[in-house]
């Protein structure tokens, strides 16, 4: 038998995910008792409608996000978001800069690799947005010349932001190494024996989009 794990946090109207981009705005477009005027009686539907910066919530950064002539969301093949080989490396509590040690001893090799720092506890507080911890160059060299799949956390950013280089999201979305930010529930997932999902929305000329990740585990 199989269990499915879910790792995405909830969007809702007014969540700020990163300071400094919008929150979205989440209504109805046409609400149940706006649309009984178009049905037949005991008959109503909603429809809603949502305006939202594509960095929302737990998502997706596919090579657009950070170089012109990279894949954007309609051109990911399904196969580097859906039913990867995972493994998930833990980071020791108060570890802030991610180093390649983390890694040594896994073989992330065409898998999606889920580090698991604990930060998803800090979601929707102002401690989240500061001190997260964060990959190293060095690290994520380690993981393109590994031939990762895809690199996930539960963090606010898989870089440090401290400055304004971002050599993590460089180097792995040159390689074409999927980043999956913003997850929770990762304490939940085995260190390896499991398949990872996290498929957007297929949008011509965008680079990011949230998603409904989740891990699929034998029980």
């Amino acid at each position: 038998m199989k269990k499915l794990l879910d790792l995405s946090h909830s969007i809702e109207d007014g969540l700020i995910t990163y300071k400094g981009l919008p929150a979205p705005i989440i209504c109805d477009y046409l609400s149940r008792e706006d649309s009984k005027k178009h049905y037949a009686k005991g008959t109503s539907f909603q429809i809603g409608k949502i305006e939202m910066c594509s960095n929302t919530g737990t998502y997706l950064d596919s090579p657009f996000h950070r170089y012109e002539d990279g894949k954007d969301l309609s051109q990911l093949d399904l196969e580097s978001l859906a039913s990867l080989e995972g493994v998930k490396v833990v980071v020791d509590e108060g570890v802030t800069a991610i180093d390649v040690d983390a890694f040594v001893d896994f073989d992330v090799y065409g898998k999606a690799v889920l580090v698991q720092t604990g930060w998803s506890r800090n979601w929707n507080t102002d401690k989240y947005f500061e001190g997260h911890p964060f990959l190293t160059e060095q690290a994520a060299l380690y993981l393109q010349k590994n031939k990762a799949k895809l690199v996930g956390i539960d963090s606010l950013n898989i870089d440090d932001i401290s400055g304004n280089e971002r050599p993590v999201h460089s180097t792995l979305l040159r390689a074409e190494i999927l980043i999956v930010e913003h997850m929770c529930n990762l304490d939940s997932v085995p260190v390896s024996g499991f398949n990872f999902y996290a498929v957007p929305v297929k949008v011509k000329g965008f680079g990011t989009f949230p998603v409904r990740a989740f891990v699929e585990v034998e029980i």
